[in-house]
């Protein structure tokens, strides 16, 4: 193995993780090819509500919320994905400025962003690389072109710490000319109803997780057995969250560039949290971070919420 791979981001937090008291990997790295793949199946699974009921609040509301941010907006959506949650948006804006979608993968947002250039060909969409663990800096003259409103759909706040979580929305109100942020956010409900979103019956929520170990097999010569694993989800009502874990299912050892790393028998490795919010809540979040709340919106049994917020004054 090449010294650039265990120099990689994925090597360094990989060892990492596993060296600590209680294993743990970072859900940033669930994505590679295979893993993205798994999240677009999963988010068609009978069981996994947030995105269909996202979109259906963005259709519904999305002429009441493009009055609210008004004409001439500069859109941008960190940690863009398919960008058909953008697509909605963008129609309803009265003569958006631009659109300028952040991954830390430019190649794969020039590559979404095609479809979105034959729907709106009049609109500049400049994509730029983004990393949630360095500073969020969309391109200056960009910025320049209008009020910002920050998209920030798919309920991705939830998979921040809420100390994390406030980090990253005061840095969203940092951003130059920012106005709005229009944020997607889970809302606490049924606990069954919870947990089959993340274990669903189908099993690919549990293929989606496993696939992080079979990620480091293939880029890190790892020895993962990954039929001595299962994939365990779980709500903690105290802190409110849902964790998904892999869980060892005997004691084994598996090595990883020159170390080993020793499993029992039922201890797992801890791969990422979904928090939930009630609007109160997440609007008091909100608030601690310089945003004040506008509106909400929320489907018909309160499963998932669409939030804006406008820039407090500075």
């Amino acid at each position: 193995m090449s010294g650039a791979v265990a120099a990689s981001p994925f090597a360094q937090s990989v060892l990492a993780g596993l060296a600590m008291p209680e294993k743990r990997l970072e859900p940033k790295f669930f994505y590679d090819d295979v893993g993205s793949a798994l999240f677009e199946d999963i988010t068609a699974l009978d069981a996994y509500y947030p995105t269909r009921t996202e979109i259906g609040i963005l259709e519904a509301a999305a002429p009441e919320i493009a009055a609210l941010i008004g004409a001439g907006a500069m859109v941008t959506e960190p940690g863009a994905g398919a960008l058909r949650k953008a697509g909605i948006l963008l129609a309803a804006l009265e003569r958006p400025a631009a659109f300028a979608p952040g991954d830390i993968s430019v190649e794969h947002l020039r590559q979404a962003a095609v479809g979105l250039a034959e729907q709106f060909p009049e609109l500049r969409i400049a994509p730029f690389r983004l990393d949630f663990d360095k500073s969020f800096d969309p391109p200056a003259d960009v910025t320049a072109l209008g009020p910002v409103t920050v998209f920030f759909p798919g309920s991705t706040i939830g998979n921040f710490e809420p100390t994390a979580a406030t980090g990253l929305l005061r840095r969203f109100a940092a951003v130059r000319n920012a106005a709005f942020l229009l944020i997607g956010v889970d809302l606490k409900k049924d606990v069954d109803r919870l947990v089959r979103a993340y274990d669903d019956p189908e099993g690919v929520t549990a293929a989606f997780n496993l696939n992080i170990l079979a990620r480091a097999n293939r880029e890190l010569g790892a020895d993962f057995d990954l039929s001595g694993f299962r994939h365990v989800a779980r709500y903690d009502a105290g802190l409110g969250r849902i964790e998904m874990r892999l869980e060892s299912l005997r004691d084994q050892s598996v090595a990883l560039l020159g170390r080993r790393f020793d499993f029992r028998r039922g201890e797992t490795i801890h791969t990422e949290n979904s928090y939930k919010y009630s609007v109160p809540e997440f609007q008091a979040l909100a608030a601690s971070a310089g945003w004040a709340s506008v509106q909400a919106w929320t489907d018909a049994e309160a499963l998932f919420s669409v939030q804006l917020f406008r820039r407090a004054s500075r």
